[in-house]
């Protein structure tokens, strides 16, 4: 995938997760967890065409047998090429969990009832999504640590590109999904906490949302930072002792440096501006993050700038004494 499809792609994640919740606050009662989704969403469908008649709850209970077994025809297909690998029963326990969730999703007042969760329906549909999830994530890290190990140096540059533009879509994730969904929570919580009192909240939201802003600004820098890490992969698929690879792994540093330079800095920026305006603020936040994993990436990004242009230099070395 070339950056520009890349960018686009990301984009178009970013909206969608930005709708996405803002769909969950406007429409509670069939976004009531992000983990259950799409399996509520499928479920209400499903639900709503099998009460619309016979015709409708024939085609909803096909509907609802076919998406169970998208993982075991995955797996028929997947096996008329290979031998089966002991996570590929993983496969199996989805579309039996598939049958079961979707059951409780088309049926929801049987969430509190015959499975006596203890909890409400909104915590039962979450419980359900991220059974589905953990077994989908699982067979995931499985495949993926078994291709690795089955690869040689080309497909492993190819892997490790897939696994780069995955983080990538994780970071958006987390910056215009999960940060956006706690920044709409955090809005809610402060208007209901001052009812009566709105006209005085406006610069409490300000500062909700410049929250937002430092808290989602490290995962939109460490997309930058993947960015140069794409390149420098590319550059040594192309070769590993070239100048080009050794000036893509030192933009990659150097990027890694920035990010951690702009990430330090808005966190004590935005602290410093909460002690200013404090008597104005309703609601404060403290943030103190100390980012041990990005430093010793950098520092890894840094050890690996170091042997390249060592190992340049030995082959240069070596080919001129040839």
């Amino acid at each position: 995938m070339k950056r520009k499809g890349l960018v686009l792609f990301l984009g178009a994640e970013a909206v969608f997760c930005i709708v996405l919740f803002l769909a969950q606050a406007s429409l509670p009662w069939i976004f009531s967890s992000m983990i259950a989704f799409p399996f509520e969403q499928i479920g209400a469908g499903l639900r709503f065409l099998s009460l619309s008649g016979f015709v409708g709850n024939f085609f909803a209970l096909v509907l609802y047998v076919l998406i169970s077994l998208i993982p075991g025809a995955y797996l028929f297909f997947a096996l008329k090429k290979r031998k089966p690998k002991g996570e590929d029963y993983l496969l199996v326990l989805l579309s039996l969990l598939l049958f079961f969730v979707l059951y409780y999703m088309v049926n929801p007042g049987l969430i509190k009832a015959p499975m006596n969760l203890g909890f409400g329906e909104s915590m039962g549909k979450a419980l359900l999504g991220s059974m589905i999830y953990s077994v989908l994530f699982t067979y995931i890290i499985l495949r993926v640590l078994r291709l690795f190990f089955a690869a040689d140096t080309g497909k492993l540059f190819t892997y490790l590109n897939i696994l780069l533009y995955l983080l990538c879509a994780l970071f958006v994730l987390n910056a215009f999904g999960f940060q956006f969904g706690g920044l709409l929570e955090n809005i809610r919580a402060l208007r209901e906490g001052n009812k009566g009192t709105e006209s005085g909240l406006g610069l409490s939201y300000f500062f909700l949302v410049l929250q937002y802003v430092v808290n989602a600004l490290p995962d939109m820098l460490n997309v930058t930072v993947i960015f140069f890490a794409i390149n420098l992969i590319n550059e040594l698929k192309e070769g590993k002792y070239s100048e080009r690879a050794v000036e893509a792994s030192g933009s990659l540093a150097k990027a890694c440096r920035r990010a951690l330079t702009i990430t330090a800095i808005s966190y004590i920026a935005f602290n410093l501006l909460q002690l200013l305006f404090f008597r104005s603020l309703r609601v404060l936040h403290g943030t103190v993050k100390i980012p041990i994993v990005s430093v010793v990436f950098m520092s890894a990004i840094l050890l690996l700038t170091e042997i390249l242009k060592e190992s340049k230099a030995l082959k240069e070395d070596n080919d001129m004494i040839i």
